[in-house]
């Protein structure tokens, strides 16, 4: 018999505050070895069609790794993990965890063998337009056969650190993906040299780097002795609840990834250097979204599946209120920076050795035009627990749907005028997935408001006109100190690194002077959390 739920206490906002701001450290850590790593790449492969190649190969596992780990799986396995361990005994968590990896990794292993053998079938309907190139599409599909086990082994890494989450050990799963940066970094540097295509070395690291980040989070599972003793057991209640609630949330948690990955699709019918531009432009913006809203959806699941599965409404209203109101607190300076510094940026971290500087005014069209969508892609990380924690998976699908019609509309309307008039169709790609972005983000909110009962707590007045002045005067010190600062082509790498952080400084150091007059303290966000 299962052992009767403990009082649920109310939510500690501090605990909150710090489980995220250790995730923030250490996924910003990762983010920074992330563009070290694409600075890396830049240089060795710039946007030519190899590049093209190896982004197709490494973004297919990589979309269905947030579908199997980061996506649909993690949002059905922590709330049930969460209720089972909130509710009942250690030892059937223990079997839901074993259970859960039998059928995990056996799924996994079964469609991991059906790609590496089917190679040119999973290139042919990720990367069409490569077919009109047979040198690129067979380098796509012998990169696919290296990359795809990397599917396996980096979901099953994030199936360990779902438990970690759960455990409260938010650390060790944050700093996993830095090993994934170090081991294409050092694939590049000292690999490339062993390989005719230096491409295929960084295809070689990957794989290297799902083995490591898998056995790197064991011992830690050992620490909390859940380490998992797979064993196949499809009709398990637990592993049963889990793929119910997965499979609507397949597609409904993923749809800006499978947004993205449409565009990639029809990024390859575009112009050599179409999807390179696309994957610089969106590793820029990925860093602000996993370096907050990641880390703050990681803490926010675990803690609103325990308080729904305690019934404790209350504490369930103030936990999404606050994963709110910190998201925005980052994502408009963010947006607006990036809109801003768009070309610097580009410059200043990607315009060496084969990166052309049309390749950086191409990528800063689709950066700004991907920059539209980041407050909505980061509101989505948080809206979209408030659904799965209560177990909801159907909500979420009914709105990909719309969201996912939505993109393919506008990609229809906006590529092809783009491309036939100016030669630009992949920031049309980029506009129409931001489009989608603000749709899936606005229809999330609203069935919280309207279907769970969501109400947000007061002072939400008070807290947009803080955020609205701080930006602006964000936006205004960067305007001027761009007009201050030129010539950063001319520039070595030193100096256009001092200006940018000169810039970044001037805009943040204005952006929390404001934000401080305006009389937000850290004590507000810290209480805007509690219950």
């Amino acid at each position: 018999m299962s052992e009767p739920a403990p009082a649920v206490k109310p939510v500690k906002s501090r605990g909150l505050l710090r489980s995220s701001l250790i995730v923030s450290v250490m996924t910003l850590l990762s983010r920074v070895l992330g563009l070290i790593r694409d600075v890396v790449i830049a240089i060795f492969l710039g946007a030519s069609s190899n590049a093209d190649s190896f982004f197709v190969a490494f973004k297919i596992p990589n979309f269905l790794r947030r579908l199997f780990a980061e996506g649909a799986f993690s949002q059905a396995f922590v709330p049930v993990l969460s209720e089972y361990k909130e509710n009942g005994s250690r030892e059937s968590v223990k079997l839901l965890v074993d259970r859960t990896a039998g059928a995990l990794g056996g799924v996994l292993l079964l469609v991991t063998s059906v790609a590496v053998v089917a190679a040119p079938v999973v290139a042919t309907l990720f990367a069409p337009g490569f077919r009109d190139d047979p040198a690129k599409f067979q380098l796509t599909t012998d990169m696919i056969r290296i990359t795809f086990p990397y599917l396996f082994l980096i979901s099953m890494t994030g199936f360990a650190g779902g438990i970690l989450n759960t455990f409260g050990r938010f650390a060790v799963p944050a700093f996993t993906p830095v090993l994934l940066n170090i081991c294409l970094i050092s694939s590049a540097l000292y690999l490339s040299s062993y390989f005719a295509e230096p491409a295929m070395a960084l295809a070689w690291g990957v794989l290297m780097a799902g083995c490591v980040q898998l056995v790197f989070q064991l011992p830690f599972l050992q620490q909390i002795q859940m380490l998992p003793r797979p064993r196949w057991d499809w009709y398990n209640e637990g592993v049963q609840k889990i793929v119910t609630l997965m499979i609507p949330a397949l597609f409904g948690v993923s749809v800006s990834q499978i947004n993205l990955l449409l565009d990639t699709i029809l990024a390859s019918f575009l112009p050599t250097g179409s999807i390179s531009w696309l994957y610089y432009s969106d590793r820029l913006v990925e860093l602000p979204l996993g370096v907050f809203a990641i880390a703050i959806a990681t803490v926010v699941l675990p803690n609103l599946s325990r308080q729904r599965a305690g019934g404790n409404e209350n504490a369930f209203v103030s936990t999404l209120d606050w994963g709110l109101r910190t998201v925005l607190l980052m994502a408009l300076p963010a947006a607006v920076a990036l809109m801003l510094l768009a070309e610097p940026i580009l410059i200043t971290l990607f315009q060496y050795g084969e990166l052309q500087m049309r390749d950086v005014e191409m990528a800063a069209l689709s950066l700004r035009a991907y920059t539209l969508g980041l407050i909505p892609f980061m509101l989505i990380k948080v809206l979209a627990p408030g659904f799965y924690a209560r177990q909801d998976t159907k909500t979420p699908v009914r709105i990909g749907i719309i969201a996912m019609v939505a993109n393919m509309v506008m990609n229809i309307a906006l590529v092809v005028p783009l491309h036939h008039y100016w030669q630009v169709g992949h920031a049309g790609l980029a506009l129409a997935t931001a489009g989608s972005a603000w749709l899936n983000a606005g229809l999330l909110y609203r069935g919280l408001r309207r279907d769970v009962g969501f109400t947000p707590l007061a002072g939400w007045w008070r807290y947009n006109l803080q955020l609205l002045l701080g930006v602006a005067a964000m936006a205004g010190c960067l305007t001027l100190g761009l007009q201050w600062f030129n010539g950063w082509q001319a520039w070595d790498v030193w100096s256009r690194a001092l200006h940018l952080l000169a810039l970044c400084g001037l805009g943040g150091g204005s952006y929390v002077l404001v934000m401080f007059m305006c009389g937000l303290r850290l004590r507000h966000i810290k209480g805007s959390a509690a219950s």
